[in-house]
């Protein structure tokens, strides 16, 4: 081994010199948890439109192509609305049915009128979800889809889903056979899912995707509003997704469906509800591991609803 030491020194030299360099031009999608939670932080941003430019810069810096649905919101003083939509590479033919990935990216404001950093709610979930895309695409060059796959991210959710009945209105949803809305995922290890009886495919989907991934997972026949309810009323089967720690998951189901025998005291307020729209909605709570999870079953639940017979 001695008398190969200088060849081993040159190779370790070289290593040095080219791995800067493959760091810098390698794409966010190959990078880990750590530097998915530091994505999440180019959302906080002081005005709308410098967290809209916030949203395209992040998926110029996934790689991912995309284009923008313009809106204006018929409120005074209302910045324009933009949707950013990308349409993934995923093998499907050009007339399969779609499954659409959402998650709205605006942030709430407090009542001077300045934003909370919105992590939380809803910046960890879009930049979850543009990973999420950078899998299926990745996977997708082995293993086609039968669906096409289009992820959303809404603008102005925040405003009474604007955005996404924006897109119902003038896109419509004729070509949607599922979609996957994710708000509130930036800790805890419990997935939270809508639980809608009239729409049991939906549900065996997330229910296979978290037994495949040993993860616990709560369904809830009534659960916090996002852009989900559109495609709710507009027919389309869908699920909300979001995450909690365990007991605050058990809490926040018993308050929102156990009634008068839920078993909390008197006037209790789930803890995700002082987290959002609120100034503890910071990077302190954003959980790397949490985005990790989050990004490993949503795409196991787009595999699981991918294999069910196509509806056109």
């Amino acid at each position: 081994m001695r008398a190969h030491r200088p060849a081993i020194a040159s190779m370790l030299l070289a290593a040095a010199l080219i791995l800067p360099a493959l760091i810098l031009v390698m794409p966010l999608r190959a990078l880990g948890d750590e530097a998915m939670r530091a994505e999440v932080a180019t959302f906080v941003q002081p005005t709308h439109e410098a967290r809209q430019q916030a949203m395209t810069a992040h998926l110029d810096r996934m790689g991912l192509s995309y284009r923008t649905e313009a809106f204006q919101p018929a409120r005074p003083g209302v910045a324009e609305g933009r949707n950013i939509i990308v349409d993934l590479a995923t093998g499907a033919p050009a007339d399969a049915p779609v499954i659409v990935l959402s998650a709205h990216y605006d942030a709430a404001r407090d009542r001077q009128g300045r934003f909370f950093d919105g992590v939380v709610d809803n910046a960890a979930s879009a930049v979850i979800l543009s990973h999420v895309a950078s899998d299926i695409e990745a996977r997708a060059l082995a293993h086609p889809y039968r669906h096409r796959i289009r992820v959303i991210f809404f603008d102005h959710e925040e405003l009474g889903l604007l955005g996404a009945r924006h897109h119902v209105e003038s896109a419509g949803v004729a070509d949607v056979a599922f979609v996957l809305n994710s708000d509130v995922a930036a800790y805890g290890d419990t997935l939270m899912y809508s639980e809608h009886a009239s729409f049991p495919q939906v549900r065996r989907a997330v229910l296979m995707a978290c037994a495949e991934l040993a993860l616990t997972c709560i369904g809830y026949p009534a659960y916090p509003p996002s852009d989900d309810r559109v495609f709710t009323a507009a027919g389309v089967p869908n699920t909300s997704l979001g995450f909690q720690p365990r007991v605050a998951a058990h809490q926040l189901w018993l308050a929102l469906n156990g009634g008068t025998d839920s078993g909390l005291r008197a006037g209790f307020v789930p803890p995700v509800f002082n987290a959002i729209h609120s100034p503890q909605d910071t990077m302190d709570a954003v959980d790397a591991e949490t985005l990790s999870t989050a990004r490993a079953v949503y795409g196991a639940i787009v595999r699981h609803l991918d294999q069910l017979p196509l509806a056109h």
